[in-house]
């Protein structure tokens, strides 16, 4: 499929199979959408991880073997861009924007649920994004691997021309919900995701494979040059929620300790009224009761030199950053399912919690130089134009933010 392009910007799909890791046999379909400049000269990529339903339909499977016979697949009709469709947020600094959407649960007759807490799915966040670097927005590329010896007769200059898109490998990983706490083990990097993985028998050296009966392959990540894999430069977190569950979700406090001394911009929303991501996640992603465990203590041990920043929404809701309205995600948001801020009226989708997010992700992308990461110590970070910016009672003269006890907008170290 040719890219769409309106204005100065495209969009594509590309789908592809990821095995987690060369030595071991557990392979996952993945559907990528990703939006980037039409210059193919983006200066970065923020890439999402999306927080409900993945397999949201009862004739998952049915289509599936039919579409192994058509050329097509379900998964295809999954759109998470559509729910958080920030690109507007993206074209100032010419960055790019990808979602990974993966068939994780699917079953005849039961919708598929992405459950938080497991840390496969931020494994192919980073496989995903350092797949966009190094081949760009094509499903073809075996023909554009041309230092792969097994893949150079396929090799075609005009199909690398056409794909590659990134000037850089920095990527700003993000997420909401229970993508947010996924997202935090994306932005851990390759090396702490190998290390991680192996501790938890969920190894990761991951190879990309084609759709076809005989597929092309990459080499594992492991082979690729340091410049070709995704370089986390900073993480955003939207009410995430976290779950443990014994053999299938274990959660990802490791993830959230190696973060706490990671030298990148980290930033944790939660909503006043968001009982999702305040009660049911496990842990709690913030406390105002500085005694309990939560993602946020988690993620800012007082011996750690974590750069952890979290803000709270006025009558913030689960979905209010969605840019459409999910039926499953406002659940959450459901009077039955939360008693937080009875008789507030919360906010709801593609409204202005979602203008908000949308100049937030905006202002975060515009601390970063072209083609680098933040240029900065931590001081630099507490005192940057964003944090300044979000540091108000009404950032954008709209939205209001929650103080905390020291009677600032931000909490951090």
């Amino acid at each position: 499929m040719k890219p769409i392009c309106i204005n100065n910007y495209c969009f594509d799909r590309i789908h592809l199979w990821i095995q987690y890791d060369k030595m071991v046999p557990q392979f996952i379909e993945v559907v990528i959408e990703v939006f980037f400049p039409k210059n193919r000269i983006a200066n970065g990529l923020v890439m999402f991880n999306h927080g409900f339903l993945i397999g949201n339909d009862l004739l998952f499977l049915p289509k599936k073997i039919i579409g192994a016979f058509l050329n097509d697949n379900p998964l295809f009709a999954i759109n998470p861009s559509s729910f958080y469709n920030y690109s507007e947020a993206i074209a100032e600094k010419n960055w790019a924007m990808a979602f990974v959407s993966a068939a994780h649960s699917q079953n005849i007759g039961v919708p598929g649920i992405d459950i938080g807490g497991n840390p496969r799915v931020g494994q192919e966040a980073y496989a995903a994004a350092s797949y966009l670097i190094k081949y760009g927005a094509t499903d073809y590329f075996y023909k554009v691997d041309k230092n792969n010896i097994r893949n150079q007769k396929f090799f075609d200059s005009s199909v690398s021309d056409r794909s590659k898109f990134m000037i850089s490998n920095n990527v700003i990983f993000a997420g909401h919900s229970v993508g947010g706490a996924h997202a935090q083990a994306a932005a851990c990097g390759f090396e702490t995701l190998q290390k991680l993985g192996k501790e938890s028998c969920r190894f990761f050296d991951p190879v990309m494979y084609d759709r076809e009966l005989i597929p092309a392959y990459s080499d594992p990540l492991s082979e690729w040059n340091p410049d070709e894999r995704a370089n986390p430069v900073g993480l955003i977190q939207l009410s995430p929620v976290d779950q443990k569950i014994p053999l299938l979700a274990p959660g990802m406090q490791h993830y959230r300790d190696a973060l706490s001394n990671a030298l990148i911009p980290i930033l944790m929303i939660v909503g006043e009224c968001d009982c999702a991501c305040l009660d049911t996640s496990n842990p709690p992603a913030w406390s105002d009761n500085s005694s309990d465990i939560t993602q946020f203590t988690q993620l800012t041990p007082p011996a750690s030199k974590s750069w952890a920043v979290v803000a709270r929404v006025a009558r913030g809701s689960h979905c209010g950053y969605l840019t459409e309205i999910s039926e499953l995600c406002s659940l959450a948001d459901a009077q039955s399912q939360c008693n937080r801020c009875p008789g507030e009226t919360k906010y709801k989708p593609n409204g202005d919690e979602t203008t908000l997010t949308t100049e937030m992700v905006k202002r975060f992308i515009a601390m970063y130089p072209d083609q680098a990461g933040f240029n900065g110590n931590f001081n630099d970070w507490i005192t940057s134009d964003f944090l300044t910016w979000l540091n108000k009672k009404s950032p954008d003269g709209v939205v209001q933010l929650v103080p905390f006890s020291s009677g600032k907008y931000i909490d951090h170290l």
